[in-house]
Protein backbone atom coordinates (compact mmCIF):
# COMPACT_ATOMS: atom_id res chain seq x y z
CA UNK A 1 0.00 0.00 0.00
CA UNK A 2 3.21 2.35 0.10
CA UNK A 3 3.20 4.79 -0.95
CA UNK A 4 -0.42 5.55 0.03
CA UNK A 5 -3.29 8.23 -1.00
CA UNK A 6 -4.40 9.97 2.42
CA UNK A 7 -6.86 12.39 2.46
CA UNK A 8 -7.58 15.21 4.88
CA UNK A 9 -10.82 16.20 5.54
CA UNK A 10 -10.78 19.51 7.83
CA UNK A 11 -7.52 20.17 6.35
CA UNK A 12 -7.91 23.95 6.84
CA UNK A 13 -7.94 23.98 10.70
CA UNK A 14 -5.21 25.78 12.23
CA UNK A 15 -4.29 23.12 14.72
CA UNK A 16 -5.54 19.76 13.36
CA UNK A 17 -4.74 20.66 9.52
CA UNK A 18 -1.38 22.07 10.73
CA UNK A 19 -0.33 19.36 12.84
CA UNK A 20 -1.19 16.16 10.66
CA UNK A 21 0.20 17.39 7.61
CA UNK A 22 3.42 18.27 9.22
CA UNK A 23 3.63 14.58 11.21
CA UNK A 24 2.92 13.07 7.98
CA UNK A 25 5.03 15.03 5.69
CA UNK A 26 7.86 14.20 7.86
CA UNK A 27 7.65 10.42 7.36
CA UNK A 28 9.85 8.28 5.48
CA UNK A 29 7.68 5.33 5.11
CA UNK A 30 5.06 7.68 3.82
CA UNK A 31 7.40 9.68 0.89
CA UNK A 32 6.16 9.81 -2.38
CA UNK A 33 2.50 9.56 -1.16
CA UNK A 34 -0.85 11.73 -2.35
CA UNK A 35 -2.26 13.72 0.50
CA UNK A 36 -4.87 15.52 -0.69
CA UNK A 37 -5.98 18.42 1.42
CA UNK A 38 -9.84 19.43 2.04
CA UNK A 39 -11.85 22.10 3.22
CA UNK A 40 -14.59 23.75 2.54
CA UNK A 41 -13.11 27.19 3.93
CA UNK A 42 -10.93 28.35 0.07
CA UNK A 43 -8.83 30.90 2.44
CA UNK A 44 -7.78 28.60 5.28
CA UNK A 45 -7.00 25.52 2.92
CA UNK A 46 -5.29 27.61 0.51
CA UNK A 47 -3.43 28.61 3.42
CA UNK A 48 -2.50 25.33 4.67
CA UNK A 49 -1.56 24.09 1.27
CA UNK A 50 0.37 26.18 0.11
CA UNK A 51 2.84 25.69 3.48
CA UNK A 52 1.97 22.23 2.66
CA UNK A 53 3.98 22.66 -0.85
CA UNK A 54 6.83 24.39 1.16
CA UNK A 55 6.98 21.44 3.70
CA UNK A 56 7.46 19.56 0.53
CA UNK A 57 10.22 21.09 -0.75
CA UNK A 58 12.23 21.89 1.77
CA UNK A 59 11.57 18.36 3.66
CA UNK A 60 12.31 16.17 0.50
CA UNK A 61 8.44 14.58 1.46
CA UNK A 62 8.07 13.88 -2.32
CA UNK A 63 4.61 14.33 -2.11
CA UNK A 64 1.95 14.88 -4.28
CA UNK A 65 0.02 17.43 -2.71
CA UNK A 66 -3.66 18.85 -3.80
CA UNK A 67 -6.19 20.67 -2.58
CA UNK A 68 -9.89 20.16 -2.96
CA UNK A 69 -13.31 22.74 -1.72
CA UNK A 70 -15.40 19.27 -1.16
CA UNK A 71 -14.21 15.72 -0.80
CA UNK A 72 -16.32 14.10 -3.66
CA UNK A 73 -12.91 15.42 -5.79
CA UNK A 74 -10.77 13.48 -3.53
CA UNK A 75 -11.92 10.12 -2.17
CA UNK A 76 -11.11 8.36 -5.39
CA UNK A 77 -9.11 5.27 -4.72
CA UNK A 78 -8.09 6.78 -1.45
CA UNK A 79 -6.29 4.50 1.33
CA UNK A 80 -6.97 6.42 4.38
CA UNK A 81 -9.44 9.67 5.14
CA UNK A 82 -8.53 11.68 8.38
CA UNK A 83 -11.40 13.35 9.40
CA UNK A 84 -11.75 16.48 11.66
CA UNK A 85 -14.70 18.27 11.22
CA UNK A 86 -17.32 21.21 12.51
CA UNK A 87 -20.23 22.55 11.54
CA UNK A 88 -19.62 26.19 11.27
CA UNK A 89 -19.18 28.82 13.80
CA UNK A 90 -17.62 26.31 15.95
CA UNK A 91 -18.01 28.30 19.55
CA UNK A 92 -21.21 30.47 18.44
CA UNK A 93 -22.70 26.91 17.88
CA UNK A 94 -20.98 24.70 21.31
CA UNK A 95 -22.11 28.36 23.50
CA UNK A 96 -25.46 28.11 22.42
CA UNK A 97 -25.69 24.25 22.87
CA UNK A 98 -24.89 25.14 26.41
CA UNK A 99 -27.51 28.05 26.75
CA UNK A 100 -30.91 26.79 25.28
CA UNK A 101 -31.11 24.45 27.88
CA UNK A 102 -30.58 26.72 30.73
CA UNK A 103 -33.31 28.69 29.81
CA UNK A 104 -35.58 25.87 30.89
CA UNK A 105 -33.02 25.21 34.26
CA UNK A 106 -30.71 22.75 32.83
CA UNK A 107 -27.32 23.96 33.51
CA UNK A 108 -25.09 21.65 31.86
CA UNK A 109 -21.26 21.22 32.90
CA UNK A 110 -19.69 21.37 29.48
CA UNK A 111 -22.38 20.87 26.64
CA UNK A 112 -19.50 19.68 24.40
CA UNK A 113 -19.62 15.36 23.95
CA UNK A 114 -22.57 14.56 26.65
CA UNK A 115 -25.82 16.42 28.19
CA UNK A 116 -28.16 17.99 25.88
CA UNK A 117 -25.34 19.69 23.62
CA UNK A 118 -23.33 16.50 23.30
CA UNK A 119 -26.73 15.56 21.25
CA UNK A 120 -26.67 18.89 19.04
CA UNK A 121 -23.80 18.82 18.57
CA UNK A 122 -23.85 15.21 17.47
CA UNK A 123 -26.94 16.01 15.17
CA UNK A 124 -25.36 18.62 13.56
CA UNK A 125 -22.28 16.92 12.86
CA UNK A 126 -23.85 13.45 11.88
CA UNK A 127 -25.22 15.13 8.74
CA UNK A 128 -21.87 15.86 6.83
CA UNK A 129 -20.12 12.62 8.26
CA UNK A 130 -22.43 10.37 6.67
CA UNK A 131 -22.27 12.25 3.70
CA UNK A 132 -19.12 11.62 3.68
CA UNK A 133 -19.04 7.55 4.70
CA UNK A 134 -21.51 7.45 1.69
CA UNK A 135 -19.15 9.37 -1.10
CA UNK A 136 -16.62 6.40 0.45
CA UNK A 137 -18.52 3.32 0.04
CA UNK A 138 -18.41 4.32 -3.99
CA UNK A 139 -15.25 6.10 -4.42
CA UNK A 140 -12.63 4.25 -1.49
CA UNK A 141 -14.75 1.38 0.04
CA UNK A 142 -11.15 -0.53 1.75
CA UNK A 143 -10.21 2.77 2.88
CA UNK A 144 -10.13 3.25 6.51
CA UNK A 145 -11.25 6.04 8.09
CA UNK A 146 -9.22 7.61 10.78
CA UNK A 147 -11.85 10.18 13.00
CA UNK A 148 -10.82 12.84 15.25
CA UNK A 149 -14.41 14.55 14.72
CA UNK A 150 -16.60 14.72 18.03
CA UNK A 151 -18.57 13.93 19.59
CA UNK A 152 -16.16 10.76 19.40
CA UNK A 153 -18.33 8.08 20.46
CA UNK A 154 -21.37 9.42 18.28
CA UNK A 155 -19.65 10.15 15.19
CA UNK A 156 -17.63 6.10 15.34
CA UNK A 157 -20.72 5.16 15.95
CA UNK A 158 -22.92 6.40 13.47
CA UNK A 159 -20.17 5.44 10.89
CA UNK A 160 -19.84 1.76 12.46
CA UNK A 161 -23.59 0.90 12.30
CA UNK A 162 -24.62 2.47 9.68
CA UNK A 163 -22.35 2.21 6.54
CA UNK A 164 -19.42 -0.40 5.62
CA UNK A 165 -17.01 1.82 6.14
CA UNK A 166 -13.75 0.71 8.80
CA UNK A 167 -13.83 3.58 11.52
CA UNK A 168 -11.30 4.19 13.77
CA UNK A 169 -11.29 6.92 16.65
CA UNK A 170 -8.33 8.58 18.04
CA UNK A 171 -8.12 10.98 20.87
CA UNK A 172 -5.44 12.37 23.01
CA UNK A 173 -7.36 12.13 26.04
CA UNK A 174 -5.33 9.89 28.12
CA UNK A 175 -2.25 11.88 28.06
CA UNK A 176 -4.15 13.91 30.66
CA UNK A 177 -3.66 10.81 32.53
CA UNK A 178 -0.51 10.73 32.27
CA UNK A 179 -0.14 13.66 33.28
CA UNK A 180 -1.78 13.07 36.45
CA UNK A 181 0.25 10.32 37.29
CA UNK A 182 3.13 12.18 36.64
CA UNK A 183 2.52 14.84 39.15
CA UNK A 184 1.41 12.16 41.55
CA UNK A 185 4.40 10.58 41.06
CA UNK A 186 6.97 13.03 40.14
CA UNK A 187 9.57 12.74 42.97
CA UNK A 188 9.45 8.95 42.93
CA UNK A 189 10.24 9.00 39.29
CA UNK A 190 12.40 11.87 39.19
CA UNK A 191 9.34 14.05 36.54
CA UNK A 192 10.02 17.79 36.45
CA UNK A 193 6.73 19.46 37.11
CA UNK A 194 6.74 23.20 35.92
CA UNK A 195 4.70 25.99 37.62
CA UNK A 196 1.38 26.26 36.80
CA UNK A 197 0.31 22.57 36.23
CA UNK A 198 -2.72 23.09 38.80
CA UNK A 199 -5.92 21.60 36.68
CA UNK A 200 -6.58 19.50 33.55
CA UNK A 201 -8.88 22.24 31.88
CA UNK A 202 -8.94 22.84 28.83
CA UNK A 203 -7.45 26.44 28.80
CA UNK A 204 -4.01 27.48 27.35
CA UNK A 205 -2.46 28.60 30.47
CA UNK A 206 -2.10 25.52 31.93
CA UNK A 207 -1.83 23.39 28.87
CA UNK A 208 2.01 23.83 28.51
CA UNK A 209 2.78 22.63 31.69
CA UNK A 210 0.67 19.60 31.59
CA UNK A 211 2.18 18.44 28.39
CA UNK A 212 5.47 18.81 29.58
CA UNK A 213 4.58 16.32 32.20
CA UNK A 214 3.19 14.14 30.46
CA UNK A 215 5.84 13.60 27.75
CA UNK A 216 7.86 12.94 30.84
CA UNK A 217 5.40 10.45 32.63
CA UNK A 218 4.85 8.62 28.87
CA UNK A 219 8.56 7.79 29.12
CA UNK A 220 8.29 6.37 32.72
CA UNK A 221 5.14 5.00 33.00
CA UNK A 222 2.67 2.34 31.53
CA UNK A 223 -0.96 2.87 31.89
CA UNK A 224 -3.84 0.66 30.73
CA UNK A 225 -6.82 2.36 30.31
CA UNK A 226 -10.31 1.36 29.13
CA UNK A 227 -14.33 2.20 28.89
CA UNK A 228 -15.49 5.23 26.64
CA UNK A 229 -14.19 8.19 25.24
CA UNK A 230 -13.46 10.72 27.61
CA UNK A 231 -14.93 8.65 30.00
CA UNK A 232 -11.86 5.87 30.68
CA UNK A 233 -10.45 4.03 33.41
CA UNK A 234 -7.34 3.48 34.35
CA UNK A 235 -6.59 -0.61 34.84
CA UNK A 236 -2.89 -0.98 35.26
CA UNK A 237 -0.11 1.50 36.17
CA UNK A 238 3.23 -0.15 35.84
CA UNK A 239 6.96 1.01 35.76
CA UNK A 240 8.11 0.68 32.11
CA UNK A 241 11.98 -0.06 33.42
CA UNK A 242 11.18 -2.53 36.24
CA UNK A 243 7.40 -3.67 35.07
CA UNK A 244 6.83 -2.94 38.62
CA UNK A 245 2.91 -2.18 39.68
CA UNK A 246 2.77 1.10 40.52
CA UNK A 247 -0.85 1.54 41.53
CA UNK A 248 -0.41 0.94 44.85
CA UNK A 249 2.08 4.15 45.29
CA UNK A 250 -0.09 5.51 42.87
CA UNK A 251 -3.31 5.35 45.32
CA UNK A 252 -0.98 6.66 48.19
CA UNK A 253 0.29 9.59 46.42
CA UNK A 254 -2.73 10.28 44.85
CA UNK A 255 -3.90 10.63 48.70
CA UNK A 256 -1.47 12.99 49.97
CA UNK A 257 -1.90 15.55 46.81
CA UNK A 258 -3.87 18.94 47.71
CA UNK A 259 -7.51 17.95 47.72
CA UNK A 260 -8.44 20.53 45.92
CA UNK A 261 -6.79 19.25 42.60
CA UNK A 262 -9.01 17.41 40.39
CA UNK A 263 -11.69 17.77 43.34
CA UNK A 264 -14.40 15.53 40.87
CA UNK A 265 -12.27 12.83 39.92
CA UNK A 266 -11.01 12.59 43.44
CA UNK A 267 -14.30 11.89 44.40
CA UNK A 268 -15.32 9.41 41.62
CA UNK A 269 -11.65 7.29 42.32
CA UNK A 270 -12.57 7.19 46.46
CA UNK A 271 -16.63 5.60 45.13
CA UNK A 272 -15.27 3.44 42.52
CA UNK A 273 -12.14 2.41 43.24
CA UNK A 274 -10.66 3.16 39.55
CA UNK A 275 -8.67 6.38 38.94
CA UNK A 276 -10.72 7.98 35.67
CA UNK A 277 -8.24 9.37 33.12
CA UNK A 278 -9.57 12.26 31.52
CA UNK A 279 -10.05 15.06 34.31
CA UNK A 280 -12.54 16.92 35.78
CA UNK A 281 -13.87 18.64 32.79
CA UNK A 282 -14.79 16.21 30.33
CA UNK A 283 -15.58 13.06 33.04
CA UNK A 284 -18.02 15.71 34.22
CA UNK A 285 -20.30 15.06 31.02
CA UNK A 286 -21.06 12.03 31.74
CA UNK A 287 -22.11 11.93 35.23
CA UNK A 288 -25.26 12.17 36.89
CA UNK A 289 -24.12 14.58 40.04
CA UNK A 290 -22.86 17.66 38.83
CA UNK A 291 -25.97 19.61 37.40
CA UNK A 292 -28.23 19.92 40.22
CA UNK A 293 -29.55 23.73 40.47
CA UNK A 294 -30.05 23.58 43.20
CA UNK A 295 -26.57 22.34 45.22
CA UNK A 296 -24.33 23.85 42.09
CA UNK A 297 -22.07 21.23 42.28
CA UNK A 298 -19.97 22.79 39.14
CA UNK A 299 -18.84 25.41 42.06
CA UNK A 300 -18.18 22.72 44.46
CA UNK A 301 -15.85 20.70 41.69
CA UNK A 302 -14.96 23.91 39.84
CA UNK A 303 -16.23 22.94 36.82
CA UNK A 304 -15.45 26.14 34.21
CA UNK A 305 -16.69 26.35 30.79
CA UNK A 306 -15.06 25.97 27.84
CA UNK A 307 -13.15 29.28 26.75
CA UNK A 308 -15.19 30.02 23.62
CA UNK A 309 -14.07 33.26 22.81
CA UNK A 310 -10.14 32.80 24.20
CA UNK A 311 -10.30 29.44 22.13
CA UNK A 312 -11.19 31.48 19.03
CA UNK A 313 -9.23 33.94 19.26
CA UNK A 314 -5.72 31.42 19.31
CA UNK A 315 -7.44 30.01 16.45
CA UNK A 316 -6.74 33.67 14.60
CA UNK A 317 -3.68 33.94 15.73
CA UNK A 318 -2.41 30.39 14.39
CA UNK A 319 -3.81 31.09 11.35
CA UNK A 320 -1.77 33.82 10.56
CA UNK A 321 1.48 31.88 11.83
CA UNK A 322 0.28 29.46 9.05
CA UNK A 323 0.04 32.25 7.16
CA UNK A 324 3.45 33.59 7.71
CA UNK A 325 4.81 30.03 7.11
CA UNK A 326 3.08 29.91 3.66
CA UNK A 327 4.96 33.21 2.65
CA UNK A 328 8.61 32.11 4.31
CA UNK A 329 8.10 34.77 6.49
CA UNK A 330 8.66 32.26 9.19
CA UNK A 331 10.43 29.01 9.99
CA UNK A 332 9.08 25.35 9.62
CA UNK A 333 11.34 23.46 11.51
CA UNK A 334 9.30 23.61 14.44
CA UNK A 335 6.58 21.96 12.35
CA UNK A 336 8.76 18.46 12.69
CA UNK A 337 8.04 17.99 16.50
CA UNK A 338 4.22 18.03 15.85
CA UNK A 339 1.80 15.22 16.95
CA UNK A 340 -0.70 14.20 14.30
CA UNK A 341 -2.35 12.29 17.23
CA UNK A 342 -1.76 8.62 15.93
CA UNK A 343 -2.83 9.20 12.54
CA UNK A 344 0.64 8.65 10.97
CA UNK A 345 1.24 5.72 13.80
CA UNK A 346 -1.86 4.38 12.51
CA UNK A 347 -1.28 4.63 8.53
CA UNK A 348 2.55 4.03 9.04
CA UNK A 349 1.50 0.79 10.21
CA UNK A 350 -1.52 -0.06 8.30
CA UNK A 351 -0.08 0.85 4.75
CA UNK A 352 3.56 -0.81 5.70
CA UNK A 353 2.67 -3.73 7.61
CA UNK A 354 4.09 -2.52 10.60
CA UNK A 355 3.05 -3.37 14.14
CA UNK A 356 2.95 -0.46 16.66
CA UNK A 357 0.23 -0.77 19.97
CA UNK A 358 -1.41 2.18 20.82
CA UNK A 359 -2.76 3.55 23.66
CA UNK A 360 -6.20 4.56 23.34
CA UNK A 361 -8.20 3.92 20.06
CA UNK A 362 -11.77 3.98 19.35
CA UNK A 363 -13.30 0.62 17.84
CA UNK A 364 -16.74 -1.03 17.67
CA UNK A 365 -16.54 -3.65 21.12
CA UNK A 366 -15.69 -7.01 19.53
CA UNK A 367 -15.22 -8.59 22.72
CA UNK A 368 -12.58 -5.99 24.10
CA UNK A 369 -15.22 -5.10 27.38
CA UNK A 370 -16.79 -8.14 28.22
CA UNK A 371 -19.54 -6.62 30.38
CA UNK A 372 -20.40 -4.10 27.70
CA UNK A 373 -22.76 -4.59 24.77
CA UNK A 374 -20.95 -5.87 21.71
CA UNK A 375 -20.60 -3.21 18.59
CA UNK A 376 -20.91 -0.52 21.26
CA UNK A 377 -17.69 2.08 20.24
CA UNK A 378 -15.51 1.40 23.84
CA UNK A 379 -11.78 3.19 23.97
CA UNK A 380 -9.26 0.31 24.37
CA UNK A 381 -5.22 -0.48 23.81
CA UNK A 382 -5.03 -0.87 20.26
CA UNK A 383 -2.74 -2.78 17.89
CA UNK A 384 -1.97 -1.98 14.30
CA UNK A 385 -0.47 -3.87 11.61
CA UNK A 386 -1.07 -4.51 7.96
CA UNK A 387 -4.30 -5.67 9.19
CA UNK A 388 -5.79 -2.90 10.43
CA UNK A 389 -7.01 -2.28 14.00
CA UNK A 390 -7.64 -4.18 16.55
CA UNK A 391 -8.21 -3.60 19.98
CA UNK A 392 -6.81 -5.27 23.18
CA UNK A 393 -9.29 -7.14 25.42
CA UNK A 394 -9.30 -6.15 28.98
CA UNK A 395 -11.82 -8.71 30.19
CA UNK A 396 -15.08 -6.80 32.52
CA UNK A 397 -15.01 -3.41 33.76
CA UNK A 398 -16.40 -3.31 37.64
CA UNK A 399 -19.64 -3.29 36.98
CA UNK A 400 -20.89 -0.41 39.27
CA UNK A 401 -18.50 1.32 36.10
CA UNK A 402 -19.79 -0.77 33.71
CA UNK A 403 -23.31 0.31 34.89
CA UNK A 404 -22.35 4.15 33.89
CA UNK A 405 -20.49 3.13 30.52
CA UNK A 406 -23.67 1.35 29.70
CA UNK A 407 -26.09 4.45 30.26
CA UNK A 408 -24.14 6.41 27.75
CA UNK A 409 -23.91 3.82 25.68
CA UNK A 410 -27.71 3.58 25.55
CA UNK A 411 -27.48 7.16 24.86
CA UNK A 412 -24.86 7.50 22.56
CA UNK A 413 -27.21 4.83 20.13
CA UNK A 414 -30.29 6.43 20.82
CA UNK A 415 -28.85 9.89 20.01
CA UNK A 416 -27.17 8.68 16.60
CA UNK A 417 -30.64 6.98 15.53
CA UNK A 418 -32.42 10.27 15.80
CA UNK A 419 -29.35 12.11 14.35
CA UNK A 420 -29.28 9.88 11.36
CA UNK A 421 -33.30 8.83 10.72
CA UNK A 422 -34.80 11.94 11.55
CA UNK A 423 -36.24 10.63 14.11
CA UNK A 424 -37.77 12.49 16.98
CA UNK A 425 -38.99 10.06 19.18
CA UNK A 426 -35.14 8.60 19.79
CA UNK A 427 -34.13 12.03 20.04
CA UNK A 428 -36.40 12.41 22.99
CA UNK A 429 -35.27 9.07 24.53
CA UNK A 430 -31.75 10.06 24.01
CA UNK A 431 -32.58 13.34 26.31
CA UNK A 432 -34.95 11.16 28.58
CA UNK A 433 -31.41 9.16 29.62
CA UNK A 434 -29.10 11.93 29.94
CA UNK A 435 -28.18 12.15 33.27
CA UNK A 436 -28.46 15.58 33.46
CA UNK A 437 -32.12 15.98 32.83
CA UNK A 438 -34.14 15.29 35.48
CA UNK A 439 -37.51 16.29 33.89
CA UNK A 440 -39.98 14.92 30.91
CA UNK A 441 -41.29 18.35 30.00
CA UNK A 442 -38.08 20.25 30.28
CA UNK A 443 -36.27 17.15 28.11
CA UNK A 444 -39.32 17.98 25.30
CA UNK A 445 -38.50 22.13 25.64
CA UNK A 446 -34.87 21.21 24.86
CA UNK A 447 -35.67 19.32 22.26
CA UNK A 448 -38.10 21.14 20.66
CA UNK A 449 -35.66 24.44 20.89
CA UNK A 450 -32.81 22.41 20.14
CA UNK A 451 -34.63 21.07 16.91
CA UNK A 452 -35.93 24.56 15.96
CA UNK A 453 -32.85 27.28 16.61
CA UNK A 454 -30.55 24.70 14.24
CA UNK A 455 -33.36 24.01 11.49
CA UNK A 456 -30.91 24.68 8.65
CA UNK A 457 -28.55 22.19 10.05
CA UNK A 458 -31.46 19.35 10.95
CA UNK A 459 -33.28 19.05 7.83
CA UNK A 460 -33.60 15.47 8.82
CA UNK A 461 -35.92 16.15 11.57
CA UNK A 462 -38.20 18.77 9.85
CA UNK A 463 -38.93 16.19 6.32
Amino acid sequence: MLPAKIVVIGAGSAVFGLNTLSALMRSERLKGSHLALVDRNPDTLDLVYRLAQRVNREWGAEMTVTKHLHHGEALESADFVVLSIEVTPREELWKSDFEIPLKYGVRQPYAENGGPGGFAHAARNIGPVMEIVRNMEVACPDAWLINFTNPMMRICDAVARYSKIKVVGLCHQIKVGYAMVGLALAEDLGIDVPPGFTNTHASPSTEEPRRIVARQALEKVHIVAAGLNHFTWMLGLYDRRTGEDLYPLFRKRWAEMNPEFEPLTRRVFDAFGLFPIPGDEHLCEYLPWVSDPTTKPWEKYDLSLYEWGVHSHLREKQLARIGRMADGAEGIESLREADSEGALEIIENIAGAGEHLHLAVNLPNRGYITNLPEGAIVEVPGVVTGAGVQGVGVGEMPEPIAELLRREITVVRLSVDAAVNGDRKAALQALLLDPVVTDMDVAQKILDDYLTTYREYLPQFWQ
